[in-house]
């Protein structure tokens, strides 16, 4: 009880063992966590903030593919130190926790990892009792830590911050893209690392409205610093809303950015295994599994951070024993290289040809027909965790997704023993829990809100049982190359060929072999990448399909497109559609609409409620949806009725 109690003081500093790399853990602070809230059998929750302090040897073999590292700055040992922001929420009686750390890597220095597993608000906050959401990870006992990775973090709003050492004397080009999508003029855009060069000549600001259009310089596209890490631009004529900036010029600084990785290497393996040892007693009990959570860029990082080896510590123990990537794509993260810009990521129109959208694509282990080479995310290295990757309808449009199962040329690619691909029908990438769908000024069509929450929780079950070897989850729902499962984007699909208000454009993020070495960079031969085959909706078939999907009042996509004067018809950043069916037979009949309408689908209310209750309760049977969940959908659609 004493220790337990020393832990409440602020400052205290708790040493590493003689072979772990944190050196220290200094606590800031640790108070009651959502108002005191009780959550079942785990009780009340307690949210420790603290330090992190790292001390990396340069010439250990696990750190030895960390670019710049032999550049940096050493301390007397001829180690590399860096430090890292640390929250941790865990059971304030430890006893009442489950044994399970769920690291929920942080987005931008922000926590998401709650807001979907919970249907919380999206919030950097723990203090209000409504932060907690629905209480699932904690009635579950689970440990939550959020540490530190990307170095461009801006502080406040409290993001969590990471503090690397700077590359002495590098200099390098730069490259910075900007899309307003608004009428403000001028404007700002914040640089990623400082000029080395405060002379204007040695920059260069260019303007086009699509990504392959040619780079123009009008003579009323005017720009300045305003401080060495910041530029005023003054936009010309002749160019829609959504034109993209870019600017490229001299910088400085870089730092070892690829120390993210080992930040969250030794951070989780110190809470592991010098928890067990009684040296972190910051974890609040001993640690038997460990788990690692990531959305978007978050599971970006952890694809990466499997791949490059990241997964296997100094002392050749296993970090994560179960890794969930959500909405991520066949993508990376772009981290472990000199002026590295972790918060891009390719998109149709935005940031389209920034790097880490390259092969391996696939967890397996495969030969690329493009690129000639031959790897995997998870190339034989030891200590692999068990993966469950989980992606929404927008990750097969914008991030590719079906270079996850299919090669460059669209062969069938094998999903590993130790992988399962989940295919979420009809979801955006990033919802709002609750929120209506709305009409963006910039996108075309309304707003796609469909949750994810109710999958992901059971979907952490199925990870958490096939670990601890109590059985395997479900198979993955995930188009097969070799069934014709997958389609071109130039294929209208007909139940999408007639809808008012609606045209199927085949847009898609297109991906070619790029040439990084130039600047800007060189594109070369293309990847076939492909979308799925769907219902008579609209919706993708092989997938998960949560009762919104198998019993729809309208058509849920993934895309959204640009309006016109704002980049028409190129993809609207990571936002989805909603298309509403019609509500009677004469009223598709009379718009020329294909897809069945709501009449046709349920004649009558009970029709509507038992197709819901079907689906739930099958999604329940397979392990795919929790049996709260699906009470919860059943009694939201005798609410809320087939027509809304």
């Amino acid at each position: 009880m004493a220790a337990r109690i020393s832990l409440a003081f602020a400052g205290l500093v708790l040493a590493a063992g003689a072979d772990a790399r944190v050196t220290r853990l200094e606590l800031v602070s640790v108070q009651p966590a959502f108002e005191g809230r009780s959550f079942g059998s785990a009780g009340r929750y307690e949210h420790v903030v603290a330090r992190a302090y790292y001390a990396v040897a340069p010439g250990d073999a696990k750190n030895a593919g960390i670019v710049d590292l032999d550049a940096a700055p050493r301390n007397a040992q001829g180690e590399v130190e860096f430090s890292a922001d640390v929250e941790i929420l865990r059971p304030r009686e430890g006893a009442r926790g489950n044994g399970r750390l769920l690291y929920d890597v942080p987005n931008r220095g922000g926590k998401l990892g709650l807001a979907l597993f919970n249907d919380a608000p999206y919030t950097n906050s723990v203090a209000k009792a409504a932060d907690a959401g629905n209480g699932h990870v904690f009635e579950q006992g689970y440990t939550v830590v959020w540490s530190a990775w990307q170095p461009d973090v801006q502080a406040g709003n409290g993001r969590l911050l990471l503090r690397l050492p700077v590359v002495p004397d590098s200099r390098g080009l730069s490259r910075e893209e900007a899309i307003f999508d608004g009428t403000a003029n001028p404007v700002t855009v914040d640089l990623t690392y400082p000029a080395a060069n405060p002379d204007p000549s040695a920059a260069r600001l260019s303007v086009r409205n699509n990504e392959a259009d040619p780079r123009s310089a009008p003579a009323d596209l005017r720009w300045r610093y305003l401080s060495p890490t910041r530029i005023e631009i003054t936009r010309p004529e002749g160019f829609h809303l959504g034109a993209i900036y870019e600017f490229v010029y001299p910088a400085r600084d870089s730092t070892v950015a690829g120390l993210g990785f080992a930040a969250v290497r030794d951070l989780v393996s110190y809470l592991r295994e010098g928890g067990a040892a009684g040296n972190a007693p910051a974890a609040g009990q001993p640690i038997r599994r460990a788990y690692a959570f990531g959305f978007s860029q978050s599971g970006r990082f952890l694809r990466s951070f499997v791949h490059e080896g990241f997964n296997v510590d100094e002392s050749e123990r296993s970090v994560f024993d179960g890794v969930f990537v959500h909405a991520a794509g066949a993508r990376g993260v772009i981290l472990n290289q000199r002026f590295a810009q972790p918060g891009r990521y390719s998109r149709e129109h935005e940031d389209h040809l920034y790097p880490a959208d390259q092969f391996p694509f696939a967890w397996a282990e495969t030969q690329d027909p493009v690129s000639g080479r031959r790897d995997g995310l998870l190339r034989s290295q030891g200590g692999l965790p068990k993966v469950v990757q989980t992606d929404t309808a927008l990750e097969v449009w914008q991030g590719r997704a079906s270079l996850l199962a299919s090669d460059g040329a669209g062969q069938p690619v094998p999903i590993p023993a130790d992988v399962r691909h989940y295919l979420l029908a009809g979801l955006p990438h990033f919802p709002v829990v609750g929120q209506a769908s709305t009409i963006s000024p910039v996108c075309q069509y309304p707003t796609n809100t469909v949750f994810p929450g109710a999958t992901l929780r059971a979907l952490l079950r199925d990870l958490d049982e096939w670990v601890a070897g109590v059985q395997a989850p479900p198979a993955s729902r995930f188009p097969d190359a070799a069934k014709g499962q997958w389609r071109s984007p130039d294929e209208v699909p007909p139940a999408l060929s007639a809808v008012p208000g609606f045209t199927w454009t085949g847009v898609i993020n297109r991906l070619t072999a790029v040439d990084q070495s130039v600047v800007p960079p060189r594109e070369g031969q293309p990847y076939a990448v492909r979308v799925p085959r769907v219902d008579d909706a609209g919706h993708e078939i092989d997938a998960i399909r949560l009762p919104i999907v198998e019993a729809p009042r309208a058509t849920y996509l993934g895309w959204n497109t640009r309006r016109y004067g704002y980049g028409a018809p190129h993809l609207c950043g990571l936002a989805g559609s909603r298309l509403p069916l019609a509500a009677t037979r004469a009223e598709r009949e009379k718009s020329g609409d294909r897809r069945p309408s709501i009449e046709e689908r349920y004649p009558t209310p009970a029709d509507y409620l038992n197709r819901v209750r079907a689906s739930a309760e099958k999604l329940v049977q397979q392990r795919l949806l929790l049996p709260a969940d699906a009470e919860r959908f059943v009694k939201e659609a005798q609410a809320r009725g087939a027509l809304d």
